[in-house]
């Protein structure tokens, strides 16, 4: 479930900024025409058709085609941001950091205030252990107030804290998230196991369970509320999260873990 925390969406925008020109009439200074999709240049089209191409092979998994695609869009217009930030996601998915990096910086440089790429960037950077870079990422993008998603870049930040050992900050961090995206599987289960950590069982069990009762359970977040439910003494909670493990999860390592009474593995 870790593993589900995902980077923010790249954001497609046309690149114009259509706007009419200052009012006013005057022989010296005539109205000119609002700016259409027939005033933007070819390679500026050239470019976001490539990126569009791009953003979908990427999300199909055929990471060098999207790449190839990209190169094209990048040839054709160097200077749109949502370009570089997805060359940038490219290079993380290939592992390559340092071209990665300098993806993001070069987005940055054309946007500054992209919200989405500040989280990605940061996200990038919580990887390698450069948690205090990437929070000032993390706090630009939060307090951006035109920046849809909140909630992921919190939970993103308190996973990466609590990586670093920083549970209390963590904490903090994923009840920020819990409170803006309730329904989100995985900070709710980020949040139940550092509590479980930190032997708060009886708020563990609280969050596991939200999950557990839902649709959303998986193994993972069953396992973790066994090992919550034998905390507390549960027995039948436990047995009854056991036997929908093995129900729905017969081939899982958490299965097999219950089958041999594994519990502090």
């Amino acid at each position: 479930m870790l593993a589900a925390i995902l980077v923010a969406t790249v954001t497609l925008v046309s690149g114009l900024a259509g706007c009419a020109a200052p009012g006013g009439s005057s022989a010296s200074s005539p109205k000119t025409d609002m700016l259409t999709a027939s005033d933007e240049p070819d390679s500026n089209k050239r470019a976001r058709i490539r990126l569009e191409l791009a953003l979908g092979y990427f999300e199909k998994g055929q990471t060098t085609i999207a790449l190839d695609e990209l190169k094209q869009s990048i040839n054709a217009n160097p200077n749109m941001y949502e370009a570089h930030n997805l060359r940038g996601l490219i290079y993380m998915r290939l592992n390559d950091v340092p071209l990665a990096e300098e993806s993001f910086r070069r987005a940055l440089s054309l946007n500054p205030k992209a919200a989405n790429v500040q989280h990605n960037y940061g996200w990038l950077l919580c990887q390698q252990s450069r948690l205090p870079e990437a929070v000032l990422l993390f706090a630009s993008a939060l307090e951006n107030p035109a920046y849809g998603d909140r909630a992921k870049t919190w939970m993103a930040q308190g996973w990466c804290q609590m990586k670093a050992g920083q549970m209390v900050e963590a904490e903090n961090s994923f009840l920020r998230s819990y409170e803006l995206d309730a329904g989100n599987p995985i900070t709710g289960y980020n949040l139940a196991l550092l509590l479980f950590q930190r032997g708060d069982l009886v708020r563990a069990q609280f969050y596991v369970r939200r999950i557990n009762n839902s649709e959303l359970a998986n193994a993972e977040s069953l396992w973790l509320g066994i090992k919550v439910e034998r905390r507390l003494q549960g027995r039948e909670a436990m047995d009854q999260l056991g036997g929908q493990l093995k129900k729905r999860f017969p081939q899982s390592r958490e299965a097999s873990a219950w089958d041999r009474g594994a519990f502090d593995e």
